[in-house]
């Protein structure tokens, strides 16, 4: 926890945000061009932050052991989302669960927010294999074969959206040419320009896997490490200690954010949804982390995850 970089942390806590804001039923529906405009970028951010941080320099005994430990909750927290989709009016509602439906979600198009940690698990494995190759291949030459299967694994074996794999990757490579996250973007406010002329011009362009999807996001991420300066110090060790916790927000949310559609109605008198919107994210944030809080109190975290799930202020 001493090694954290307060900036990609800070990063992290505004894409997992936005993320649960646009994971609101109500803001997604009264706000559609704002939630694209966001899908545009949020997770690809995310992704790209993945592919940095993923440490490939050790041994298969560790990484099987990383992968097992994304692999367990992602198991419980699927099967958990494919039982409601099967038995709950949402949208993506499962007419009939059969085992090869159950099957096909778990292990090939998971529904919800946990694409994320399959398409990690499976960036993962073939980033760890690519590396082994480095010393023989150089580092062109794995990021090559990274890339090959990486389309395989998209277009042939239908395991991840090339459109995601594609961001890890990008990161993954920013740390094998051995360059520092924050200086691989420019941070100037000035980004928000070009970021707002491609919203207006170009609406249909608003999609991850475009170049003005990859600009974009490139973008967003500049125009919030321009901003992150300008924040209080309370404000910054808020932003910490929530990016430090993204994994507990990702798989617990979708728990409360069912339940922030009772709120609508005590929010009718506000047309902006800005009141619903704020108590809905401290709703969900807070659920999240105090359902990982308690698991760390009762020892359970140890057999979901393989370590503790909350990352308290004093471990910042």
């Amino acid at each position: 926890m001493q090694n954290r970089v307060r900036e990609i942390d800070y990063l992290k806590c505004v894409f997992i945000v936005l993320m649960v804001v646009f994971h609101l039923v109500y803001v997604g529906d009264r706000f559609p061009y704002a939630k694209q405009v966001v899908y545009t970028f949020h997770m690809p951010a995310f992704l790209l932050i993945s592919g940095y941080l993923a440490n490939m320099d050790k041994g298969l005994g560790k990484l099987a052991r990383q992968v097992k430990w994304l692999f367990v909750p992602y198991a419980v927290m699927e099967t958990g989302y494919v039982v409601m989709a099967s038995v709950l009016p949402i949208r993506e509602h499962i007419e009939q669960l059969t085992p090869a439906v159950f099957l096909d979600k778990l292990l090939l198009h998971p529904l919800g927010p946990y694409w994320y940690l399959h398409t990690l698990m499976v960036c993962y494995v073939i980033y760890y294999c690519a590396s082994r190759m480095r010393p023989r291949l150089g580092t062109a030459g794995a990021v090559c074969l990274m890339g090959v299967a990486m389309w395989a694994a998209a277009d042939l074996l239908h395991v991840v959206s090339m459109s995601n794999a594609i961001y890890f990757m990008a990161g993954a490579v920013i740390r094998q040419c051995g360059i520092r996250f924050m200086s691989a973007f420019s941070p100037t406010l000035l980004a928000a320009v070009p970021f707002a002329l491609f919203c207006i011009v170009s609406p249909d362009g608003l999609d991850r896997f475009t170049l003005q999807g990859a600009a974009m996001t490139w973008l967003a991420v500049s125009l919030a490490l321009a901003v992150y300066p300008y924040l209080g110090n309370k404000v910054k060790t808020a932003t910490h200690f929530i990016g430090a916790n993204t994994l507990a927000i990702l798989l617990f949310s979708p728990i409360f954010t069912i339940i922030t559609k009772t709120f609508v109605p005590f929010f009718a008198f506000d047309p902006t949804a800005m009141s619903y919107t704020l108590v809905s994210v401290a709703f969900v944030l807070a659920g999240s982390l105090g359902i990982a809080f308690v698991m760390d109190r009762l020892k359970l975290s140890q057999w979901f995850s393989g370590k503790p799930l909350y990352n308290g202020l004093q471990h910042l």
